[in-house]
């Protein structure tokens, strides 16, 4: 069984390294266009696959399914919600960022405000990179493999921990190689091949699910089963005592969303190197549509496992992992595991690849060496990179011992997602908000929302009122504190955002009527579940 998973997983991941080269082998990696934005080429099947692929890692196929694991239907909220947030990037925010023609988020905040607000941005997602998403990322991406691959038995490793450190290192390297030699079309052609593997593989889990509930009486039987006998698990209203109450949906639960979905380097870096407008909107709405799906294969699998294996003693993190390793046949467990490596190596290339970029062209290029060449700028980004790399596979080992992993992902993510999305909003709807304004929201909202997680009596704070509603006011706040000093030291003229002529911004023309029926989906899928 051993050799034949194997063997079946090195093949499909060979395949896709094989294939990937092909396609990119010519490509410019000398150039900063080239190499960070893809030469602005990039069609929506592609930034599609790519956005879906960079979201996608173990930590939301082992963490969001550990959730589901414990709370059941109600944390859909991490995938349905996104389809809001990612009409608004292509109604609103895409069609900004392309006029601008910026490479990094950072750059817009150089644009609106000044150079100073642009550092502070670049030095926070470096930070949050580097200490929160790649660690996170590998070792999640560890923890899904050893549970699907059986590591132990088939290494002969005894040690969990030597295990644990081998398996990040072994992933670490691979991704580091995909991202800092190959630039952001590698990553995308990558993703868009394992991300038609990763959606058959995350059905074919439902599929064998199913029938291990009804005992191979069929799909149907194994869903009507499943029903029956956990109903409270398929209640989307999520109750005050779960990871996510309704109530958060609508406010801190969106927020983290719309931060992720609109001005998260990780993910919108690949819609700047959208062809055009048009290309950008149809990727990103298409996008919405796959978040959709993500429920039969993000969370159903966790209440499978739920109902399987509850009596076991099985930990909520370890659930996918041991529902792939059992119900699936040996060469489709190699086939799957290869997909979740392809997954895994995604959004740690791209997150990455992203780091490199912010590195390059907004600290070496817009304050050490402001004269450098393009060639300069992007060796330094690999040289960064590589650092970057090793420095996260030092960390994720360890974070062993979370509870709950997708939990502790979201919570850390808000300490500088909620601060940067107030900051972009303001920029973009008014036009007097000055710079000091920018500054005193992004550092004094971290410092606000890590005091509220970690320093008493502030950590007080979360627990009254639910953390989400507790990140919710802090952006009520920051935006408020941004508009009393826009009216008390205006900027002496109106911002007028120009357009650079990098990108057509004609508009697709079903955009707005897509992106309406994405909206009513949403709705749809929250009123069929409600009350289980």
């Amino acid at each position: 069984m051993h050799a034949l998973t194997l063997a079946s997983f090195l093949f499909f991941t060979g395949l896709v390294a094989f294939v990937t080269w092909r396609i990119t082998r010519r490509d410019d990696h000398r150039s900063t266009s080239g190499y960070f934005l893809a030469g602005r080429t990039l069609t929506f099947p592609l930034i599609a696959a790519s956005m879906l692929m960079t979201n996608l890692s173990t930590e939301q196929m082992v963490g969001l399914n550990g959730s589901a694991f414990t709370d059941g239907l109600s944390v859909m909220a991490w995938e349905v919600i996104a389809v809001i947030a990612l009409v608004a990037l292509a109604l609103f925010f895409l069609p900004r960022f392309l006029k601008s023609g910026i490479a990094t988020l950072p750059q817009l905040l150089a644009i609106r405000f000044d150079t100073g607000t642009q550092l502070i941005a670049n030095v926070i997602f470096l930070i949050a990179y580097a200490v929160v998403l790649l660690p996170i990322i590998l070792y999640s991406g560890a923890i899904g493999l050893q549970g699907m691959l059986d590591l132990q038995g088939l290494t002969g490793i005894g040690s969990s921990t030597v295990l644990l450190w081998a398996t990040v290192w072994a992933v670490g390297l691979i991704g580091a190689v995909y991202a800092l030699f190959g630039g952001l079309r590698t990553v995308a052609v990558s993703d868009t091949l394992n991300g038609v593997g990763l959606l058959i593989g995350g059905f074919v889990i439902v599929y064998f699910g199913l029938q291990a509930v009804s005992g191979g009486s069929g799909v149907m039987e194994g869903w009507s089963i499943l029903k029956e006998s956990d109903p409270s698990k398929f209640n989307s209203m999520g109750g005050p005592d779960q990871q996510v109450p309704f109530s958060t949906i609508f406010t801190g639960v969106l927020l983290l969303h719309l931060f992720y979905w609109t001005t998260n380097q990780q993910i919108i870096q690949r819609t700047f190197a959208a062809k055009n407008l048009a290309e950008g909107q149809k990727g990103v709405l298409l996008t919405g549509f796959l978040k959709l799906l993500g429920p039969l294969y993000l969370v159903l699998p966790g209440i499978i496992a739920y109902h399987l294996y509850a009596d076991q003693g099985i930990r909520a993190d370890e659930a996918y992992g041991h529902l792939v390793f059992n119900v699936l046949p040996p060469y489709l467990t190699g086939f799957f595991a290869a997909v979740m490596v392809g997954a895994i190596l995604s959004s740690f290339n791209s997150a990455l690849n992203s780091t490199t970029t912010i590195f390059s062209l907004g600290i070496y290029k817009g304050v050490l060496k402001k004269d450098a060449t393009e060639e300069q700028v992007v060796k330094s980004g690999k040289v960064f990179g590589w650092t970057m790399a090793i420095t996260t596979m030092i960390i994720a080992p360890l974070l062993a011992g979370q509870d709950s992993l997708f939990g502790y992902l979201q919570k850390m993510n808000a300490i500088y997602f909620i601060p940067i999305l107030a900051v972009v909003l303001v920029g973009l709807l008014t036009k007097r908000v000055p710079p000091m304004a920018a500054k005193v929201a992004l550092v004094g909202g971290c410092l606000l929302i890590a005091a509220g997680y970690f320093v008493p009596p502030f950590n007080k704070l979360p627990i009254v009122m639910h953390e989400f509603h507790f990140v919710a006011a802090v952006f009520v706040l920051l935006v408020a504190v941004m508009l009393v000093i826009g009216k008390l030291r205006p900027r002496a003229t109106d911002w007028v955002q120009e357009d650079s002529g990098d990108v057509d911004l004609t508009p697709w023309k079903g955009a707005v009527p897509t992106g309406i029926v994405l909206v009513v989906l949403v709705v749809i899928m929250y009123a069929s579940f409600a009350g289980g």
